[in-house]
């Protein structure tokens, strides 16, 4: 059973499971984390959809480089967690899958390609306190309690 972090679900929605790929990604004592603007401000660890057909590791590269502009390596798995939600960009009622990864940053490509994204760098504990989800904020200060 892969924990639950935010909402409960809504018992009459009908929910479609989006597998995804997020990434806690150190560097120099901070973490490089994305910012989305659109609507309201969201910090969120880097990463986003599994596309149909793709797989986990080319979407976590691809995620990260769309939100950040920033190239990943050595990336691992530490984790899982769902959360059920909606998400308005696709009007879809979604029950998330969220693998989390801790990867290393390793070469700025570009500025962020993703549309209202920008690059943010944060110590750990502090990102465990600003990230937009629990699941998010959870996993970050579990990476900080064990460096």
């Amino acid at each position: 059973m892969i924990r639950r972090f935010g909402e409960v679900p809504d018992r009459d929605a009908h929910y479609r499971v989006r597998p995804g790929v997020y990434a806690l990604l150190p560097l120099n004592g901070q973490f490089l984390l994305t910012c989305q603007y659109e609507e309201d401000p969201d910090i969120q660890l880097p990463g986003g959809g599994i596309d149909p057909g793709e797989s986990p590791i080319p979407a976590l590269h691809r995620e990260v480089y769309e939100e950040t502009g920033w190239k990943i390596a050595a990336p691992r798995r530490i984790g899982a967690f769902r959360r059920f939600v909606f998400m308005p960009e696709y009007d879809l009622m979604a029950e998330k899958i969220c693998h989390i990864y801790v990867a290393r940053p390793v070469m700025r490509l570009s500025d962020p390609v993703e549309k209202d994204h920008s690059v943010l760098w944060m110590p750990p504990r502090e990102a465990a306190q600003v990230l937009g989800n629990a699941g998010d904020r959870y996993f970050a200060q579990m990476f900080a309690d064990f460096s």
